[in-house]
């Protein structure tokens, strides 16, 4: 008989397990950012942070805040119910509307969580003769909506739509229905999907595209609406947009656009829709509020693209390895080893800047990173700081073998 293990005892197992080791020098993560951005003003220190992706800056904009503000004062705090069975308020249809113009699509969807959208319509569209196609580094979202599903997931070659060919021609006979699912702007390496190239593989095969915008939103394309600007593809080509109010919207929740047929037939049917409670009121307007801003300040969209791509230039400059990052919005720096990566980020904060370590979740174990949100808030000077400081360590690092093995060397 095995023994029994308590819930603590499994949870302090399993957080061993999944590198507990790391968080002996100091905790890097759950920072109380507020507070540490306070005690820098109060003593003329510097903290910048680039682990926040507010990618328009307007997370602090006036009239974003004035107008959760004003739906604060007029309808309080919480939605009180699903929509379906409680009512909604007019500012949950207004800002599906806005973000359907906005993305150029018939129909969306509001929902608590874009986790929950990701999470919710993969399970919910496929049955036991369907399949999904994923790539293989897929956010895990996705990848825990392709859990839920009854429906086959066959993984594909991150990007490598070659690949994925191959694999629709050998199997897509089998199936009834076939869901291919892919991020535009990748979060932990900053490259985006071809989109013309996914186009032509879905009128093809005869398949079902969706495409996940929470970080393309905002910030991919010369207006921000995306990766379908971005690659000069109509909208009405993709199956289903799924994105989040809490990036370039400096907000909450996530969201669900398609044709208005596809978005009717959800709105009384998604599970994480009709049993979850709608946006709160306070959400909803200050994300209105954001998009509104998005395309009225036009100015923000062009500043996050010279501000990211002068961070992925100037690393390249000081020999800092950035992966297959475009430019847009979010850039990894690659280290060797976790520790190494550790260090990198407390060398950081110490000189004022907030970047923490991506170790172990959500990127292979042999790829540990600090991963960059560049914003349209940042300044040069911001970006420039951040890199030569991680130069000058690098520089340091480099150094110290070499003057072992001198040492070593003398008589």
């Amino acid at each position: 008989m095995s023994k029994f293990n308590s819930l603590e005892d499994h949870a302090t197992r399993r957080f061993r397990l999944a590198g507990k080791a790391y968080l002996e020098g100091g905790d890097p993560f759950f920072a109380p950012v507020d507070t540490l951005r306070r005690e820098a003003a109060a003593s003329g220190r510097r903290f910048v942070s680039f682990a926040n992706y507010d990618y328009l800056g307007l997370s602090t904009h006036p009239e974003v805040k004035r107008a959760a503000a004003e739906a604060l004062e007029a309808q309080g705090v919480g939605a009180l119910a699903s929509r379906l069975v409680g009512g909604q308020r007019s500012l949950h249809t207004e800002l599906e509307q806005d973000i359907s113009r906005f993305l150029g699509v018939e129909s969306t969807l509001v929902l608590v969580s874009g986790y929950l959208a990701n999470v919710t319509t993969i399970s919910h569209l496929l049955g036991s003769r369907d399949a999904l196609f994923i790539d293989e580094l897929s956010h895990n979202s996705i990848v825990s909506g392709s859990k839920g599903a009854v429906a086959q997931t066959v993984t594909f070659r991150h990007n490598d739509f070659d690949h994925l060919d191959f694999l629709l021609r050998e199997r897509r006979e089998r199936y009834r229905n076939v869901l291919i699912v892919v991020e535009s702007l990748y979060s932990m390496d900053g490259d985006v999907a071809d989109l013309e190239r996914l186009i032509e593989l879905k009128e093809r095969h005869n398949v079902w595209l969706m495409v996940d915008e929470a970080h393309s939103v905002g910030v991919l394309g010369d207006t921000g609406r995306g990766l379908c600007e971005f690659a000069g593809v109509d909208p009405a080509r993709v199956d289903l947009i799924v994105g989040t109010l809490s990036k370039s919207l400096a907000s909450c929740g996530g969201f669900v656009a398609a044709k208005s047929a596809v978005v009717e037939w959800m709105r009384y049917t998604l599970p994480g829709f009709v049993y979850s409670v709608g946006l709160s009121p306070v959400i909803c307007a200050a994300a209105s509020a954001a998009l509104r801003l998005a395309q009225e300040e036009s100015w923000r969209v062009k500043r996050l693209r010279e501000n990211a791509e002068a961070f992925v230039a100037l690393a390249h400059e000081a020999g800092l390895d950035t992966g297959p990052a475009i430019g847009r919005g979010v850039a990894p720096i690659l280290f060797p080893d976790s520790f190494e990566t550790l260090a990198a980020s407390q060398h950081l904060l110490e000189n004022g800047f907030y970047v923490p370590p991506i170790i172990q979740i959500g990127v292979p174990k042999d790829q540990p990173r600090l991963r960059f949100f560049i914003s349209a808030a940042h300044t040069r000077e911001d970006v420039k700081g951040v890199i030569d400081c991680l130069a000058a360590r690098a520089a340091v690092a480099k150094e110290r073998p070499a003057a072992a093995a001198g040492a070593a060397l003398a008589p």
